[in-house]
């Protein structure tokens, strides 16, 4: 293995990488977020898997938020395996693939346009499959990623989404704030969060936590640790955990909770000190918690960045717990870059 994965060079160009997207994509985000005030949805739609979902996930937590306006995922299978075709008239339909390849997301996002829905493709290749169906496509801008683990499209697809967010509702204080992310950025990579390594280098399973936006987050984390560490990891909302999968906890079990700076931030907490009082070996992304270990983080300048920030800081830990269990993360056992579902 190089001294520097292909993984650990991709989440440094992050910040950089996000400065290009806020550089060129203004004009394809402007139009679409003109489509959809002309369009005022009822509802919108996201098609996703992966990574992409969880991005989609982020995207629907922040528009719920923001606007008011709900957003549901919808299964692919409903069009690629069962052949049926849905009501959606009065709403949006936000497809995010990465690779814009897989048969099942085109096909489903191909069907939401022909019933009527404004379509928005977003994809790091605009030439795909994905983008020839989609009426309005948003390029995230982050050039070539060559490590299995999908690190800057994944930051660059929730940037790009709530991006569009932004300039559809014009929330001047989040487009603001969008602005300063790249600085952001640069040192959420920078974070130490060393004692998590030593912490999982051993573990065979851990929950990771979050709550509204940062959920989505927490969903990303525990695919990275399957993905790279080959290391169980369930993630849940703090407000389920205790609904069953607390019976899992006993001492020294391991816990991450990924708390961005918002409402959810002190229940949050709570869990995750309830956690610590099991005996969990707890760890949140907070100075608000009396029993478990303080993560330090780069906070933004609005509440509903800081779950980007958070999964950056991430990102670098979980790669170096990787090469700590002697895995290199760039090729992940049974994976390979791009996967297409039917």
């Amino acid at each position: 293995m190089s001294s520097q994965t292909h993984m650990r060079r991709e989440i440094l160009e992050i910040p950089n990488t996000v400065e290009t997207l806020l550089t060129k994509g203004a004009p394809a985000i402007s139009s679409a977020a003109q489509a959809l005030q002309t369009a005022h949805p009822a509802f919108l739609m996201s098609v996703a898997r992966g990574s992409s979902d969880h991005a989609a996930t982020y995207f629907k937590y922040a528009t719920e938020l923001v606007s008011g306006i709900p957003v549901a995922s919808v299964g692919p299978s409903v069009v690629s395996i069962y052949d049926r075709s849905l009501h959606l008239s009065r709403g949006a339909c936000l497809a995010i693939s990465q690779s814009g390849k897989s048969p099942d997301i085109v096909r489903m996002a191909e069907m939401a346009k022909k019933q009527g829905a404004l379509s928005i493709g977003l994809t790091n290749h605009v030439d795909s499959d994905l983008a020839k169906v989609s009426t309005h496509v948003l390029d995230v801008h982050a050039g070539v990623e060559q490590s299995v683990a999908a690190t800057k499209t994944f930051v660059t697809s929730a940037v790009s989404a709530v991006w569009l967010l932004a300039e559809w509702q014009q929330d001047h204080a989040l487009l603001r704030a969008m602005h300063d992310l790249p600085d952001v950025l640069n040192k959420a990579a920078q974070m130490d969060w060393s004692a998590l390594e030593s912490e999982l280098v051993s573990s065979q399973s851990l929950f990771c936590l979050g709550r509204g936006p940062a959920l989505a987050i927490s969903n990303e984390a525990a695919l990275k640790f399957k993905e790279t560490c080959q290391l169980h990891a369930e993630s849940y909302s703090s407000a389920e955990v205790l609904h069953g999968p607390v019976s899992v906890v006993d001492c020294g079990f391991p816990v991450i909770a990924l708390a961005a700076g918002d409402q959810a931030e002190p229940s949050l907490v709570d869990v995750v000190d309830q956690l610590a009082a099991k005996g969990a070996k707890a760890y949140v992304t907070s100075d608000k918690t009396s029993r478990a270990h303080s993560l330090p983080c780069a906070r933004t300048s609005h509440p509903l960045l800081d779950p980007i920030s958070l999964i950056v800081s991430f990102y670098a830990m979980v790669e170096q717990v990787a090469r700590a269990r002697g895995i290199n993360p760039d090729m992940p056992r049974h994976l390979k870059k791009v996967t297409e579902t039917l």
